[in-house]
């Protein structure tokens, strides 16, 4: 008797900002999965709300490759809890807190992780300019609270540019967060696992010299940034920011999987910011360091599925 297929859904798209890139993502997971082992069906919470609600019981686990608001955030983590439907990654808890850049800031410094200093501001705060240049300096980056993929955000590279920056992350959020730029090397940590969670091969990415940093262009555009895997650092800054990585994913109460990027400045990291989904496209960075560690990609989204079979939720 043939062996039965776990039923695998693909849940992405959406409506958040981030719709394509959770799309371009999904279609790179549909074309890895095993097919010998899983029925793969695909929703689109933009449209297939009801029918999840309804194929509940048909369902054995969720990829959720969705970015962003509506599924980054914890949304679609308790609505697959209400169903009883398993999915990989991160609960409710740990997608909101590492979704929301202030919470995340804040868990991070409580937690001993160095991060850039900041100021936040609510939508329609006039900042005072002598103030945020005598507490971070200039240039800064200007960021909405909630947003994912460099979405709202701004370099700002003078006083006078600040208010419009400021306007233009208010579109996305009410809050936002000005931080200290810090000029160094950008290095993103992944880790995988629980009971311990495992840190992955280092990425180092280089934004092309068009790009000022590494914005929505440099991430999804092929071709427009260096990614260096692993990346050439001592051994001693590699266990560090592994470490670091390791540590802002416990922080965050993180699950499965996580990628955390920080700016290497005069021999330390500073922390900017978790993925608790990060992207699975043909650039995407959690992929390439699971390769430099001898996991293929098929082989690494089996490992999802399995550590989401494991703690498979009671239907209610």
């Amino acid at each position: 008797m043939a062996t039965k297929k776990t039923r695998v859904a693909v849940i992405a798209g959406g409506i958040s900002a981030e719709r394509e890139v959770s799309l371009s993502s999904a279609r790179q997971v549909m074309e890895a999965l095993d097919r010998t082992k899983y029925d793969i069906i695909f929703y689109d919470p933009a449209t297939d709300l009801v029918k999840i609600a309804k194929d509940a019981d048909s369902i054995d686990v969720a990829v959720i490759m969705l970015h962003g608001r509506g599924g980054e955030d914890g949304t679609m983590q308790g609505f697959l809890d209400s169903l009883g439907i398993p999915y990989q990654g991160s609960g409710v808890l740990g997608s909101a807190v590492a979704m929301n850049k202030i919470i995340s800031k804040q868990l991070y410094q409580a937690n001993g992780l160095p991060v850039p200093p900041f100021l936040i501001f609510a939508r329609g705060d006039r900042p005072d300019i002598d103030f945020v240049a005598e507490e971070l300096g200039f240039p800064v980056m200007v960021k909405p609270e909630q947003e994912g993929s460099s979405i709202g955000l701004t370099l700002v590279k003078t006083p006078d540019e600040l208010q419009k920056a400021l306007e233009k992350a208010w579109q996305y959020d009410e809050r936002c967060l000005v931080e200290k730029y810090i000029d160094g090397r950008e290095i993103t940590a992944a880790v995988l696992g629980n009971d311990p969670p495992q840190a992955l091969p280092l990425v180092e990415i280089r934004p092309g010299e068009n790009f000022l940093f590494f914005d929505y262009d440099a991430k999804y555009q092929p071709g427009a940034t260096e990614e260096i895997c692993p990346a050439p650092l001592s051994e001693e800054l590699t266990r560090k920011a592994q470490e670091y990585a390791i540590r802002a994913h416990q922080a965050l109460h993180c699950r499965d999987y996580s990628r955390t990027d920080m700016i290497l400045n005069n021999g330390e990291f500073y922390i900017l910011e978790t993925n608790t989904i990060p992207g699975m496209t043909a650039t995407s960075l959690f992929p390439q360091a699971a390769q430099a560690a001898g996991i293929s990609f098929s082989e690494l989204l089996d490992r999802l599925v399995e550590m989401a079979l494991i703690k498979k939720r009671p239907s209610f």
